[in-house]
């Protein structure tokens, strides 16, 4: 099968479930023969691109079972040569302190290196080879929670994967109306956090007064690894459904001094451990900067996602809140309707976030890092929390994850460095003055 065989399954990457099958005794050994070959890496590049491209085709060709087992395979049987490593070792033991020293040590990292990530690696000389790979990981993810002796095979290709992926390989683009329309159909189904119900959508989220940019890769051109999508204005926005209501007169973006990022979405599952976004951002502001040299004010409108799950363990938060309504409840949404109710829930529920944002943690411990994965993210970048917003998000979804508050993280370019020093020594979290009242953090 030639190379360019492949590219039309590979585009697709999942094959239809007809068209896949298990895998059988006899293919399982055919499958090791193959994979043998792989790992010995015997012949020139043609050798080695024709072998990654058939093995490539008999993992698409398999059901779910047998790409788990395929990866069982790679993951159990082409680890480093026990035999070799312990000899190697003993020699590296006995040759400290002695000029053999690091002839030992090189023997013993040879010795130790796997050739798993050799047979993964051969994968790249194929068309979409990278795509493949990344793919081939989403896959690794969803077997790993129930069979953990994969672990060790998505450790090394995560491994590899950041080494790949390393953000100067990476180039930032600018989106508009006129990329693309298999580029904007891919915005379509890959955005994460407001879903974008319509081509009208779209187009007014690429409006002159937005902007939207996205990290590729070299060996995955179509498709963006991350996006941030941009709003400029002349205030701190606190309400995501005026953000995106098409319906909305267009801001005149020469008069803007402030840019909201609100939406931030990964693309790729496979790329998961994979960190570029802190690297995009810091672009996005450069970029913006030059265009429009008059913005100042650089902050998110950000979700608050895992609130409502942190509650389902922690119910006593509620009542030390003085909230009286059950998480069902407040989820649901209903309440907003009744004015008063509201106007009542106001003051608790924007304390409640705020202690949650700068109090809840990670696992449960005290210096660990913070609850929240998108307080993780921007607080790691170097931001701030600034401003909490009530209401913000009054769809479904924001009412299932977080009551409808939203929530202001500030980039002050002159606090980066020094906000991100102390979060990552000590876990402390920079936030405005009225967080701070809010959260009656000290």
């Amino acid at each position: 099968m030639t190379n360019d065989s492949l590219v039309g399954r590979l585009r697709s990457l999942i094959a239809p479930d007809e068209r896949r099958s298990a895998l059988t005794a006899k293919g399982l050994e055919r499958l090791r023969a193959q994979l043998r070959e792989c790992a010995a890496g015997q012949g020139g590049e043609v050798s080695a691109r024709t072998r990654a491209a058939r093995l490539a085709e008999t993992y698409l060709g398999l059901d779910d079972a047998g790409r788990q087992q395929f990866l069982k395979l790679i993951a159990l049987e082409f680890g480093p040569d026990p035999a070799k490593v312990a000899a190697a070792h003993a020699d590296y033991q006995a040759a400290v302190g002695t000029p053999g020293q690091w002839k030992a040590e090189a023997a013993l990292r040879t010795a130790m290196r796997s050739t798993r990530i050799r047979i993964m690696t051969q994968f790249n000389a194929i068309p979409q080879g990278v795509k493949f790979l990344v793919d081939l990981r989403a896959d690794l993810l969803r077997y790993l929670a129930d069979d953990r002796e994969l672990a060790v095979l998505d450790r090394e290709l995560e491994s590899r994967l950041n080494a790949w992926f390393d953000v100067g390989f990476l180039e930032l683009q600018r989106l508009t109306w006129n990329s693309p329309a298999a580029l904007l159909e891919k915005l379509i189904e890959y955005e994460a956090v407001h879903a974008i119900q319509s081509w009208t959508d779209l187009k007014n989220r690429l409006d002159s007064d937005r902007r939207l940019y996205a990290f590729f890769h070299p060996r995955m051109p179509a498709e963006p690894l991350i996006f941030v999508e941009v709003a400029l204005t002349d205030h701190l926005a606190g309400n995501v459904q005026e953000l995106l209501d098409v319906h909305a007169p267009l801001f005149d973006h020469r008069k803007a001094d402030t840019a909201i990022f609100y939406s931030i979405s990964s693309t790729q599952v496979g790329l998961r451990g994979v960190s570029f976004g802190s690297f995009l951002l810091k672009r996005v502001i450069d970029d913006l900067k030059r265009d429009f040299p008059k913005l100042d004010k650089f902050a998110t409108l950000s979700p608050i996602p895992a609130l409502a799950s942190w509650l389902r363990h922690n119910p006593q938060a509620l009542g030390e809140a003085g909230i009286d309504f059950s998480l069902a409840q407040l989820a649901s949404g209903e309440w907003a309707n009744d004015r008063e109710i509201a106007r009542q829930l106001r003051d608790p529920l924007t304390r409640l976030a705020a202690r949650y944002l700068t109090s809840a943690k990670r696992g449960g411990q005290e210096d660990g890092p913070p609850y929240d994965p998108v307080s993780r993210f921007h607080l790691g970048n170097g931001a701030r929390i600034e401003h909490l917003n009530y209401l913000a998000d009054t769809s479904a979804k924001g009412f299932a994850q977080s009551f409808g508050l939203m929530v202001n993280y500030r980039y002050q370019l002159e606090d980066l460095e020094g906000n991100l020093e102390a979060f990552a020594s000590s876990g402390r979290i920079a936030m405005s003055s009225a967080i701070r009242r809010l959260a009656r953090v000290q």
